[in-house]
């Protein structure tokens, strides 16, 4: 189940807050590793650590990297922070942290207040790759003219795949260009602005102490997947959209839609997807880009033979111009590997989910280029 061994730090990569990249020596071989010093302390050039070896010894993509365990000869760790709410509970590495719903949080009294959702658009994805897309189409969508404007986007971090939040260069470089104002990490993930307990409070949260006109909620990097019906981490759309609609929120599934991906569960509208429509008891609301009629026509055979059509809401929009939006905010982003070169239909449709996100806030989804896909 775990693979450890002794490494020595030869170079520091990068060095953030909370997170370092390492270069390290592990059984005679050059690798990397990451430490997240919130946990292990700040680690230094010649320090000897022990390593979580198991990702890289089984050749996954998932968590494929080193792993600093701790570091010998500085074990010993002093306790930090004011809260109680335990993460990785039960684990050796469990931690303390401040959640936002604790009695001595400064957010108590805001997270007591709340009452609704107010009609917020909550955008629910099941890839971390979905992120950027989703957060610059919406700022795209909200700065055109006549009335610009400075929405709050709060994004949260669900527990379904990475636990630290630190992980991400996404969250970092779209926080660093401010197209996010506050990151939530509910459950078990830990190292946003605030902590939650679980995904209903982290949307409380949102709206209630982040003041959110967008709510993005996906799991970090890592989703897992098994090939089978319901073994995948996304599933967790399912319950969450429930949750937005109970809250009072409008719930918006991004479609996990690619005709790039090798794999035909995932051709069209992916396998994922399908099963979180088929299971919700939420109305969700859909963006589908309005591409040619070949892909329109598979993807209309999908939602027509799994009955979707008198449960969920589908809008056709423009097709989002992902590539000029990409490059308006220098940043590449890849999803399975994939740029948005090799698979623009995947981005297109996240961006979709934004633009949908911003014409429900205008209270312009006509005037938004949406239009009720009749199927």
């Amino acid at each position: 189940m775990l693979r450890v061994r002794k490494g020595k730090v030869i170079g520091i990569l990068k060095t953030y807050l909370d997170r370092q990249e390492l270069s390290v020596l592990v059984e005679e071989k050059t690798e990397r590793a990451v430490a997240y010093p919130d946990l292990t302390g700040e680690v230094f050039i010649n320090d000897e650590v022990w390593l979580n070896t198991t990702a890289i010894h089984l050749g996954l993509g998932t968590g494929g990297r080193h792993f600093v365990m701790g570091i010998i000869g500085r074990e010993k760790r002093d306790l930090n922070g004011k809260g109680h709410i335990m993460k990785l509970r039960y684990t050796p590495w469990q931690i303390s942290l401040l959640s936002a719903e604790e009695e001595n949080a400064v957010t108590h009294r805001q997270i007591k207040s709340f009452r609704s959702l107010e009609g917020t658009p909550v955008v629910v994805g099941d890839l971390h790759s979905m992120l950027a897309p989703v957060v610059m189409a919406f700022h795209e969508r909200m700065n055109q003219p006549p009335v610009k404007q400075s929405p709050q986007v709060v994004y949260i971090m669900t527990d379904g795949a990475a636990l630290p939040i630190a992980l991400s260069q996404l969250v970092k470089d779209l926080k660093a260009r401010r197209l996010i104002k506050l990151t939530i990490t509910c459950g078990h993930a830990f190292g946003g602005d605030l902590e939650t307990v679980n995904v209903y409070s982290a949307l409380v949260a949102a709206k209630a102490v982040g003041a959110a006109d967008l709510i993005m909620v996906a799991m970090g990097p890592g989703i897992v997947g098994t090939g089978t019906k319901y073994g995948f981490t996304g599933i967790e759309q399912t319950y969450i959209l429930e949750a937005v609609e109970r809250l009072g929120g409008r719930p918006i599934i991004v479609p996990r839609i690619s005709f790039a991906d090798p794999r035909p569960r995932h051709l069209g509208l992916s396998h994922h997807t399908r099963t979180v429509l088929g299971l919700t008891y939420a109305q969700v609301l859909v963006g589908i880009p309005m591409w040619n009629r070949k892909k329109r026509d598979l993807l209309r055979d999908q939602v027509v033979r799994d009955g979707f059509m008198d449960r969920h809401c589908f809008y056709l929009t423009t097709v989002p111009t992902m590539g000029e939006i990409f490059e308006l905010w220098g940043m590449e982003v890849r999803t399975m590997g994939r740029s948005y070169q090799e698979d623009p239909t995947f981005f297109q449709a996240s961006g979709a989910a934004g633009f949908l996100g911003a014409s429900l806030l205008k209270g312009e989804l006509e005037e938004g280029g949406f239009s009720e896909w009749k199927l």
